[in-house]
């Protein structure tokens, strides 16, 4: 059973639907070169259409639906997409953007995630002379047997100019029965265990997603959150005693804020495996949810492109503080220098790795992408870190972001993992921009939580008591709001750009 606000869907109901769909995306075109674009929330509608591509052995293309309508029309070019599914109230910032002759199949965005963002009543409707997906679905005859697996097509933030997509090839059988081994390590998901799984972060991410159509082929109950918000989470969580969940910091730092009353308000008894990625988790936020959750709570280091070869656990998290992990199967992992040889134990460079149960990719159309990533047939995503004796992985930052200032290595990691412990600091940005003394030096973007009247004194003493003084931010901006990436990340690049006029 998949449950969504008041509604519910059976899996032979959605597996119903998931063959018309089929049929449907097959008339369109859609087929092994030509993919299914992907605009909508958390909803059944996802999975039909995840399910219903993979049926015809079309990809989808999952889009970050804070996109507009320029980035969905390069992305949908690129890609080669044959048609969009989109819910109704995400079309009108995408409309002029798209292709003239693309079928759009328009579903009618339901109550609660439009209770949720806010949308008013009349932009939930499929609009009129549009293709309503509900009604288009059930014209279609059913496909007998529609094969249970979905092939995704994502695309990375685009850090360093256009997004490009990560195409992989089919997996054998082999390799299917190796990455389901690995998702139960690594994500706690196995079938035939009464497991109920909560989605609180949205599937157009590369991990939520794999985590979610991984709960589908399980016959996991899922439970869609409309829309990330702490008590939300423990209410739903003692209603319907769910057992999985995948997480970032950020949520935790959030959860933990909770007055103590609320958080003790509610039974929790049901977690069995929480999952964390993403991101650098704080060491102390780590500790608190581990104190309040107890030994439920995993990690996994990985991205689009390499799956997920590292991870560890609670007691690993206790006995290791600020490891990433460890290799499981099928994992490989290795540090460079600059020059490609391999740094000795406790010796920081760049990180390459890879899991090998997972097919290789290829960049959509950018094979010099591609070769540029790899070493050794393992990749790299521009992470810094090091191994130590025990073969644990240690992050220190971002290639691109280490900043040097008066001839000092500086990882932002470090004081943007302090900073997020200060109340009243929703989320944050440390980077590096020119300085005509020093090379480059620090600046800080606080994003604060509604009510709040920190000043850059505050934060500038709040991080002194700390860390050392150089690496204290000498400038502090505050934003209603930061610039994300199509993942949701912090978009370091367009602060930069923003901020250095003022260093030049």
């Amino acid at each position: 059973m998949i449950i969504s606000g008041d509604r519910t869907i059976s899996y032979p109901d959605i597996m119903a639907r998931i063959a018309r769909v089929a049929t449907g995306f097959k008339t369109l075109g859609a087929g092994a070169s030509a993919p299914v674009g992907m605009m909508l929330r958390n909803d059944f509608a996802l999975f039909e259409t995840a399910f219903g591509a993979g049926a015809v052995g079309a990809r989808v293309v999952p889009i970050n639906w804070h996109l507009k309508g320029e980035e969905v029309g390069y992305i949908l070019a690129d890609s080669g997409a044959k048609l969009l599914v989109c819910h109704a109230d995400l079309l009108p910032q995408i409309k002029d953007g798209l292709p003239a002759d693309l079928p759009i199949l328009i579903v009618a965005t339901p109550p609660e995630i439009a209770a949720a963002y806010g949308v008013p009543e009349a932009a939930t409707r499929v609009p009129a002379g549009s293709i309503d997906f509900d009604a288009w679905r059930e014209q279609q005859a059913p496909m007998e047997n529609p094969p249970k697996r979905a092939l995704t097509m994502f695309y990375t933030s685009g850090t360093t100019g256009r997004p490009k997509g990560v195409m992989r090839a089919p997996m054998t059988p082999e390799q299917a029965a190796a990455s389901e081994r690995v998702g139960g390590i690594a994500y706690g998901l196995k079938p035939n265990e009464n497991q109920v799984v909560m989605m609180n972060g949205p599937m157009y991410h590369s991990a939520p997603s794999s985590y979610g159509l991984m709960a589908f082929r399980h016959g996991s109950t899922i439970v869609l959150e409309a829309r990330f918000d702490p008590e939300d989470l423990l209410q739903l969580t003692e209603k319907h005693r769910v057992t999985n969940m995948h997480m970032v910091p950020t949520m935790f730092v959030r959860l933990l804020r909770l007055p103590e009353e609320v958080k003790s308000r509610y039974d929790l008894s049901s977690l069995r495996f929480i999952i964390h990625g993403a991101a650098p988790c704080p060491v102390h936020v780590k500790q608190a949810m581990i104190k309040w959750w107890g030994l439920v709570i995993n990690e996994y280091l990985g991205s689009t492109e390499t799956g997920v070869p590292i991870w560890h656990s609670s007691e690993e998290a206790l006995k290791k503080p600020g490891t990433v992990g460890r290799t499981i199967e099928g994992g490989v992992v290795r540090i460079y220098r600059p020059d490609g040889t391999l740094c000795d134990v406790g010796e920081a460079g760049e990180i390459f790795m890879r899991q090998t149960s997972v097919p290789d990719f290829d960049y959509q159309g950018r094979p010099d992408a591609r070769a540029e990533a790899g070493r050794d047939g393992l990749i790299s995503v521009g992470d810094v870190g090091y191994l130590d004796a025990d073969g644990y992985l240690f992050m220190c930052d971002r290639k691109r972001d280490m900043v040097i200032s008066g001839g000092v290595n500086i990882y932002p990691a470090e004081i943007e993992s302090t900073l997020i412990g200060l109340d009243g600091v929703r989320d944050c940005a440390v980077f590096g921009v020119p300085d005509d003394e020093f090379g480059e030096r620090l600046v800080g973007c606080v994003e604060l939580e509604e009510g709040t009247t920190l000043t850059s004194a505050d934060i500038q003493a709040y991080l002194k008591q700390r860390l050392a003084n150089f690496k204290v931010p000498k400038e502090i901006h505050f934003h209603e709001a930061l610039p994300r990436e199509s993942t949701g990340k912090i978009f370091k690049r367009k602060l930069r750009d923003l901020y250095q006029p003022t260093a030049a």
